[in-house]
């Protein structure tokens, strides 16, 4: 039913535009009494339980941040079966984002498109939500991802984070530094050791006894990748989220000038998987067994998700493919997860 209604109908309309249609729905599935109808029907089998970061995920499956950018859809979610839900990305300041449009579908490579540039309602506002969430007596488990806010100088990104640590740290299960995204000028330049060390460290610190990992661009030679993940374990972080969109256009089956068109922005989806894949493989080798490694990039069958994990990954996300795949994306997999176990 779902690959009708997306040729017939949201493959024909703005794909941002089509996200906040999809939003209220989401979020309705989380309430009783649809909420535990839903659940219900996707509940995850319970021999894929997953301990990490110190924490009991239902699923090794999750969303990947980009999705419920204002922690809105978290229990919606839950009901759809997902894992966790990693929110944001938030900032200390409320922002807009990019000039529309910015979100593009690449249909024939199951891909998306986006410069975004961490369009939220800040970081205060996320952390109220999250608390709220966290009072429900079912949920599933929750990560915010933060960046640094456009208006904020490179040089002072810094206290920038920290001022987000602190708003979203006491309420969010982990916390995830975002030194990764194309869309925000100056951010990947943060990925660089010996300007990430004092970055972190200050996080770090921020965050108390909140999880910290960092989330890392598949575009960085696999030096500088083992480099980052050797960095976080000095740093005694509790993890690594491999990877972010990729700026690379490769390879991909949609017309080059279309794709052109397009402009600047993160690619995701189908054709990050072997990068992904790989950079997974650089940052196990670089760190010990018992560091959280999440993968993220390309994910969109159980079979993916199997060789993720069977790679080292400890959890798994996604996000792209829910756009292709349909609302019981996450019973797909948690279903063929569990008939492989």
């Amino acid at each position: 039913m779902y690959p009708f209604i997306f040729r017939t109908f949201f493959s024909h309309m703005d794909p941002e535009a089509a996200h906040h249609l999809v939003v209220p729905v989401i979020r309705v599935l989380g309430v009783w009494p649809f909420a535990p109808i839903v659940r219900a029907l996707t509940r995850p089998d319970p021999r894929l339980q997953t301990r990490a970061l110190g924490l009991v995920f239902d699923s090794p499956f999750g969303v990947a941040a980009g999705f419920d950018k204002n922690a809105v859809m978290s229990e919606g979610l839950y009901a759809l079966g997902f894992g966790h839900v990693e929110v944001g990305t938030v900032t200390a300041i409320a922002q807009e984002g990019n000039p529309k449009p910015r979100l593009y579908r690449l249909i024939e490579d199951r891909a998306l498109i986006n410069r975004m540039g961490f369009n939220n309602a800040g970081a205060a506002a996320a952390a109220r939500r999250l608390a709220r969430s966290r009072r429900h007596p079912r949920r599933t488990v929750l990560g915010a991802n933060i960046g640094k806010s456009r208006i904020v100088d490179v040089d002072q990104a810094t206290a920038d984070y920290v001022q987000s640590t602190r708003e979203v740290a006491p309420v969010a299960d982990y916390l995830v530094v975002n030194v990764s995204s194309p869309n925000t000028p100056g951010l990947r330049g943060l990925q660089a050791v010996e300007t990430l060390r004092p970055l972190l460290e200050a996080v770090r610190d921020a965050a108390g006894t909140t999880p910290l990992l960092v989330k890392i661009a598949p575009d960085l030679p696999d030096d500088e990748i083992a480099a980052i993940a050797r960095l976080a374990v000095d740093l005694r972080l509790a993890g690594l989220v491999a990877t972010n969109t990729t700026i690379a256009r490769e390879p991909l089956s949609t017309d080059p000038e279309k794709v052109a068109a397009m402009g600047p922005g993160g690619l995701s989806g189908a054709p990050l998987r072997q990068r992904s894949l790989a950079v997974l493989r650089v940052v196990r080798a670089a760190v010990p067994e018992d560091f959280c490694v999440i993968s993220a990039g390309g994910v969109e069958t159980a079979d993916d998700v199997r060789e993720r994990l069977a790679a080292g990954a400890d959890l798994v996300q996604g996000y792209t493919a829910f756009i292709y795949r349909g609302p019981f994306w996450a019973r797909q997999i948690n279903r063929g997860l569990a008939a492989a176990l």
